[in-house]
């Protein structure tokens, strides 16, 4: 089971390892850091990660998110692939200027995963 990271979190949180593919060119990067998060609406790539891609966004769409605590921000989405637990995620994905991306209930709800928090560990069923 992997550990909730406590050294990017404090408190420490769950973070997987996925991987992201350039469906145009086919060139992937694995061990992108991506914080599980129940709260999120949808998932949000590193922006640095899809540059290393060469991922371009859409210039001319951007679309605003607002932050738990009510801020407001905009956002460019990209085509991408999220490999993630032997899963292939396909489709576009909002891009956040982080080397953390964030895996939101877009995907999420498409597997069955424990969070224990008390053992600070996660794992896939």
């Amino acid at each position: 089971m992997p550990e909730y990271d406590s050294a990017l979190f404090s408190p420490p949180a769950p973070v997987a390892k996925a991987m992201l593919r350039n469906p145009d060119t086919g060139v992937t990067l694995a061990d992108i850091p991506m914080l599980i998060d129940s709260g999120a609406d949808v998932t949000l790539l590193p922006m640095p990660s899809v540059n290393i891609l060469g991922i371009i966004p859409d210039v001319n769409q951007t679309f605003e998110l607002t932050g738990f605590d009510g801020n407001r921000s905009a956002a460019q989405a990209v085509r991408a692939d999220l490999i993630f637990q032997r899963k292939t995620f396909k489709g576009n994905f909002l891009l956040i200027n982080q080397e953390v991306g964030y895996i939101g209930r877009d995907i999420l709800n498409h597997l069955s995963l424990t969070l224990d928090g008390p053992r600070l560990v996660w794992e896939m069923r």
